[in-house]
């Protein structure tokens, strides 16, 4: 027993590493951009990095919305997708072309808002943005929710080295393990 789960966590972190640059550079209505922390006004370095990936996507013609999602941190003014659309108009995006939400603290809850607006704004195919590592997780989470997605991994993460990927990828193993449990139930 004790082989087989050494197995499943080692195919589980093999799984989400060869995912991770799975980048599907598809037209789609939206780009959802995951949050991350803000530090003030300012986007995180990890959360600036899917912010310019998802700018370059618009700029590029792959997405003609941003959408930015997550709430307000411990003690912050200002919650992380309203610190990302200010960021983004800052870089020349239209206003009129920013959608936001502000009350989700984790992936799950961001792509359940995101849902909610594209029901809203009649979005049909979205394009997920977030770190590689993340992108299995989030992918896997939108189909339940049966949103139709893209995979769009930022290229410049802030993640780079061996020292800060490999804690991220433990961190999403057992997250990811965590989701496929609790949608069993």
């Amino acid at each position: 027993m004790f082989f087989i789960l050494v197995l499943y966590f080692l195919w589980t972190a093999i799984s989400i590493w060869s995912f991770a640059n799975k980048m599907e550079l598809e037209q789609s209505d939206a780009a959802a951009v995951l949050g991350a922390a803000s530090w003030g006004d300012k986007p995180s370095p990890v959360f600036r990095e899917r912010i310019n990936h998802a700018i370059w996507l618009y700029e590029n013609g792959y997405v003609s919305k941003l959408i930015f999602t997550g709430g307000k941190g411990n003690g912050a003014k200002l919650a992380e997708s309203e610190v990302a659309k200010v960021y983004a108009m800052k870089q020349g995006v239209r206003e009129n072309d920013i959608l936001i939400e502000t009350n989700s603290k984790m992936t799950e809850e961001n792509l359940e808002e995101v849902k909610k607006i594209a029901i809203n704004e009649e979005i049909k195919t979205l394009t997920i943005v977030s770190d590689p590592l993340h992108m299995k997780r989030a992918i896997a989470i939108a189909h339940h929710l049966d949103l139709k997605v893209y995979s769009a991994p930022t290229q410049s993460s802030e993640y780079k080295s061996l020292k800060t990927k490999v804690p991220f990828l433990i961190k999403e193993m057992f997250y990811y393990i965590g989701y496929k449990l609790f949608t069993l139930f």
